[in-house]
């Protein structure tokens, strides 16, 4: 077994979850590892708390990403690392204490490019819980397997994932037009060129999901704006799923005219999807009723606002 891996994470603000971060980074085996930190300039405690574990661990490398977006960073962290095999790591998640291990272990036994494994949630309070409950479901996200901590396979994208640095020789690096859906554009790139992508639920980690109603709408809001430009560049990839929040958010938006110039009934459609949200909602046992409100506005928020950035982002296929 390979035991020199690259860890590579960009951080910006991240001061409420870099310790536990760092903890994992230096405790985890392989001890031998190299760890890059790209801070795209943090106005808080980040830096000053990163740089307090390099005064103790000099494996620690903190680089300074003056374009402080996470394409930038993977970049600028990639020609740096010095190994093989690069992982790559989120401040927003915690992992399973044989994360590393588990990885180079598929890497040893399956034929992959690049493996990971699944989403699985964390949360610090019931709102990240809440929305956990969304982000894991189909009605919520559309049933991706990234999302799926029960399948094992080859799969078009895996979380953050880890890479074979050769990779990067014969793809190229990651797409810095794109502040949203880098790690997908890169995953679907590499497999249209015929890499492979393993997903192993065995390699397991736990995200941390917004923690408020506008954080969550901006994320799923800039995941769709920068869709159209990821499918431009990979159309082998577009999905099903991809395009319903589209179409979702052209109808609502004509939906008032239409019913004037044509039929109430045409409210039919938008009388069902709050149906069957409200029913998804209901059934879930582990949260009161509430939260079950909570999860129709939440999982509204979601398919609203990565409709609309889809629908603003398609000017971007003619810049």
């Amino acid at each position: 077994m390979t035991n020199k891996i690259t860890v590579i994470c960009p951080v910006y603000n991240e001061e409420s979850y870099i310790k536990d971060v760092l903890e994992f980074c230096v405790k985890s085996e392989p001890k031998n590892k190299e760890i890059i930190f790209i801070d795209g300039a943090s106005e808080d405690k980040t830096v000053n708390i990163i740089r307090e574990y390099q005064a103790i661990y000099d494996n620690i490398n903190l680089y300074h990403n003056p374009d402080r977006y996470v394409p930038f960073a993977l970049n600028k962290a990639l020609k740096y690392a010095k190994t093989n095999l690069i992982v790559r790591i989120d401040a927003h998640t915690k992992y399973a204490d044989d994360y590393f291990l588990t990885i180079l272990k598929t890497f040893d036994e399956i034929d992959a490019d690049i493996v990971g494994g699944p989403y699985r949630i964390a949360y610090k309070n019931q709102f990240q819980k809440v929305v956990g409950i969304a982000i894991s479901s189909k009605v919520g996200v559309g049933g991706s397997k990234v999302h799926d901590i029960s399948f094992r396979g080859y799969v078009d994208s895996v979380a953050y994932g880890a890479w074979k640095k050769g990779l990067f020789d014969d793809i190229g690096y990651f797409d810095e037009r794109l502040m949203r859906n880098q790690d997908d554009e890169l995953h679907y790139r590499a497999k249209s060129k015929g890499k492979k992508i393993f997903l192993n639920p065995d390699i397991k980690l736990w995200y941390y999901p917004r923690e408020t109603y506008s954080s969550l709408f901006r994320q799923y809001y800039q995941y769709g704006l920068f869709k159209p430009l990821v499918i431009r560049k990979v159309k082998s990839e577009i999905k099903l799923r991809h395009i319903i929040p589209l179409l979702f958010v052209i109808y609502l938006f004509v939906l008032p005219i239409s019913i004037m110039l044509f039929s109430i009934y045409l409210v039919i459609p938008l009388l069902i999807y709050l149906v069957l949200i409200l029913g998804f909602s209901l059934i879930q046992k582990e949260i009161n009723f509430l939260d079950k409100m909570k999860l129709v506005i939440i999982t509204f928020l979601i398919h609203f606002g990565y409709g609309l950035g889809f629908l603003l982002g398609i000017k971007k296929l003619f810049k």
